[in-house]
């Protein structure tokens, strides 16, 4: 009966190893404050203890009921029903567990909100009157802007009136040298033709000049003809 009673002794530490490690895990649960993520793990860790605890108190069950001894077999058998009930009292504190700490996470996770909230409004006033601001300084460099090229367009407008002044001056200067230069073509034709006149009538008193001459000469030598 060595062997069977070595057995049961590993059984016996496998399960209390695994009822403290499930407490140790329960107690993380409590303590677990978020995120929600980490609340899973954990809980999928002690649902493998409990199915690993599950399976040993049936194995030490099977040993009991195969103890020799009546008085063995009822002692192992009580130890079973301990086993059962503290799974159970654990379970009941992991159930518990679990409650309390989704509560406490759901309320972190409100308030988390709720601050993100406020911060959120926060910065939406803050940028709101910067997108405010923003827009009034833009208003006023258009402002600004449409003011020079308002200024520009008067000066281009002056300038333009004043080159027009300056042509339409230039204008008269030449129609007035126009009227001088055909005046001036004119009298240069007058004179031009005066100065033919005049040379055809100087042509014409040496003409004459030279033939009363030559009449006088005829009379003074040639008097028979």
């Amino acid at each position: 009966m060595a062997t069977p009673d070595v057995h049961v002794r590993v059984c016996e530490q496998e399960l209390l190893r695994y009822d403290l490690e499930i407490k140790a895990l329960i107690q993380d649960i409590t303590e677990c404050d978020g995120p929600q993520s980490k609340l899973t793990e954990v809980n999928t860790d002690v649902k493998k203890h409990f199915h690993n605890l599950r399976l040993r108190i049936q194995d030490f069950e099977r040993m009991a009921m195969e103890q020799d001894k009546e008085s063995d077999k009822q002692a192992l058998l009580s130890q079973v029903e301990g086993h059962r009930k503290q799974m159970l009292s654990n379970q009941t504190a992991w159930r518990k567990a679990n409650l309390a700490s989704k509560l406490s996470i759901d309320k972190m996770e409100k308030q988390a909100l709720l601050n993100g909230a406020v911060r959120q409004r926060k910065m939406t006033k803050k940028g709101l009157a910067q997108n405010a601001s923003d827009i009034t300084e833009n208003l006023m460099s258009i402002s600004r802007m449409m003011a020079q090229q308002v200024q520009q367009s008067e000066e281009t407008i002056t300038t333009i009136a004043t080159s027009s002044r300056t042509i339409q001056e230039t204008n008269e200067e030449f129609k007035a040298m126009t009227g001088t230069i055909q005046l001036g073509r004119k009298l240069i034709t007058k004179y031009n033709r005066r100065e033919l006149t005049d040379k055809l009538l100087i042509f014409l008193a040496l003409a004459l000049f030279f033939a009363t001459v030559l009449y006088i000469l005829k009379k003074r030598l040639f008097p028979f003809l």
